[in-house]
């Protein structure tokens, strides 16, 4: 397509009423209009987009994700308990969330302390890949000024990181 084709408004128009993405309901627009791909894309990529789905359904159904080790991989169930594929992995994520909040509430209110009888100020996260770069952004996007603790976190791949903290 030469600039002009590129540049020609009623083109333009047509291209984003045909390729512009509205769901109202969710709050959400997205417009590709002005991306370079041709009108046959999505004709073409729709085999694979159907297969990904697929995959991705028989994920939330159960399915191994990991043949290696035999396991699901369900960490969207976290936000969504009832939607784990079993009534007892359900349970189990809900009896463990319940934990861990007991735990942090208990740290907050000092009822859990170091070694050396002191209270707990600050929490050092460290992870790398996504577990490096998630919490800092929970924690920066969620975090207050009135945040009990003080977090730090360490990318393990990063050396000079861990001297900073």
């Amino acid at each position: 397509m030469n600039s002009t084709e590129r540049n020609d408004p009623i083109r333009l128009w047509n291209r984003y009423r045909q390729h512009l993405c509205s769901l109202p309901e969710l709050g959400f627009t997205l417009d590709v209009s002005r991306m370079d791909f041709d009108d046959g894309f999505f004709g073409a990529m729709r085999p694979m987009i159907e297969k990904a789905f697929d995959a991705m359904e028989e994920l939330e159904k159960g399915g191994i994700a990991n043949p290696d080790e035999g396991r699901m991989v369900g960490h969207y169930w976290l936000r969504n308990p009832d939607g784990a594929p079993r009534v007892e992995v359900g349970r189990q994520i809900r009896e463990t969330i319940d934990r861990i909040k007991d735990f942090a509430h208990r740290v907050h209110r000092g009822e859990i302390r170091s070694e050396s009888d002191s209270v707990f100020r600050n929490i050092l996260i460290a992870g790398i890949g996504g577990s490096a770069l998630g919490p800092p952004f929970v924690s920066d996007d969620l975090g207050s000024s009135k945040d009990k603790m003080q977090t730090f976190f360490c990318d393990n791949s990063d050396p000079d990181g861990y001297d900073r903290t």
